[in-house]
């Protein structure tokens, strides 16, 4: 669980209910359905409009992701690839077949990249095949984070949109002040739908994609250095100051 991400929406949630309720304000006066709707609903029927089903089911399914914290681990994958490039120097290449069937923990890019080195893939064709993956799985992964970056801009105006519907029914109570000052009251809700969905989720959501997939891009790019570096033959103490570069800018 990512406690910091989660903390953030309580202090967000939190933060609004307080200062709604300070002068004594209630708090119902910040639900208001029609306004939700049309926030809402337009933002994502914008988004319907612009994006396949493909692309809306995989932004979705990162949805649980950014309260939890990616189950990859640098310091354990780069402990698992000195260990492999001892091995390999002492016993060969193939020696590593049985850590590539017998670890149940190793990820697909992993495995993929361990069983084409010991299937004897050139050092070029490994790179290239490897950063291909890395790249292709990136630039998915950074559709869906600007699926969520359109909300963000969606949004505000669609807000603007219900405002001034609402104002336009307000106006219907001209003869009727204590109607009159409702309605333009439950007609500026939709602004702040707008403007508070973009900034405090919409938004958000896209950085928190962007910095778990860079922290598994980083992962994917380490482990392909330390499986160049076991077809290369270099020496434990090389390898070990390779990895430790990348650990050191992990953002997790």
């Amino acid at each position: 669980m990512n406690k910091l991400g989660l903390s953030g929406f309580v202090v967000i949630i939190s933060s609004i209910l307080f200062a709604q309720s300070y002068h004594g304000s209630s708090i119902s006066g910040l639900f208001d359905l029609p306004a939700f709707l049309i926030v809402f609903g337009g933002t994502f029927g914008a988004i319907l409009v612009q994006t396949s089903s493909k692309q809306l089911k995989h932004a979705l399914s990162l949805l649980p992701l950014i309260f939890t914290s990616p189950t990859h681990s640098l310091p354990l994958q780069s402990k698992k690839i000195q260990k492999w490039s001892q091995k390999s120097r002492q016993h060969g290449l193939l020696s590593l077949e049985k850590e590539n069937q017998e670890d149940r923990q190793l990820d697909p890019f992993t495995k993929k990249g361990l069983s084409m080195l010991i299937d004897g893939c050139e050092q070029m064709a490994l790179q290239e095949i490897l950063q291909q993956d890395i790249d292709l799985d990136s630039e998915h992964q950074e559709r869906s984070a600007q699926l969520y970056e359109s909300m963000g801009g969606y949004s505000p105006t669609i807000g603007i949109i219900g405002a001034v519907l609402g104002l336009i029914q307000a106006m219907t109570y001209l003869d009727q002040p204590d109607k009159l000052g409702e309605g333009i009251a439950v007609a500026f809700l939709a602004t702040i739908y707008g403007v508070g969905f973009a900034n405090f989720i919409y938004l958000p959501i896209a950085n928190k994609i962007r910095l778990r997939y860079q922290f598994i891009a980083l992962y994917k790019e380490m482990t392909l250095i330390g499986l160049l570096a076991i077809a290369h033959g270099d020496n434990g103490l090389l390898l070990e100051r390779r990895l430790n570069g990348y650990i050191d800018r992990a953002s997790y």
